[in-house]
């Protein structure tokens, strides 16, 4: 098992819904949060701030703002994380900074709470 877990534009979360619906998906979880991409911020300010310079900490705090996103975490069998992955890409490319990110972490074990059914079976669609 696996979970495929995605930093989506706000306004790209209906459509990522639908998309996985039809793609057999319907189980998932997701929630706002904020985040940026480190291409927002300048490297410069970024080093400056580290070696503790006041002055590149308070731009880095002008120009490290954050912005609202969706975050999506579907738990998968290993055989569909490719499908997965692939629509949540046709969806949410645009071909801009701020698409997204996706991220596949394993998954040990599984458990439904309402018939403690575990391992895969706990994830099948019932």
């Amino acid at each position: 098992m696996k979970e495929v877990m995605a930093v989506i534009r706000m306004d790209k979360m209906n459509q990522t819904k639908k998309a996985l619906a039809d793609s057999g998906v319907s189980a998932f979880v997701a929630a706002e949060c904020q985040g940026r991409g480190k291409g927002l911020v300048n490297s410069d300010l970024l080093k400056g701030a580290a070696e503790g310079r006041e002055e590149a900490a308070a731009l880095l705090g002008e120009k490290g703002r954050l912005y609202p996103k969706r975050l999506v975490s579907v738990i998968v069998s290993d055989k569909l994380v490719s499908k997965v992955v692939s629509t949540i890409i046709e969806v949410n490319r645009t071909g801009s900074p701020g698409d997204g990110k996706i991220f596949v972490l394993p998954i040990s074990d599984s458990v439904r709470v309402r018939t403690g059914e575990s391992g895969e079976t706990s994830i099948d669609e019932a």
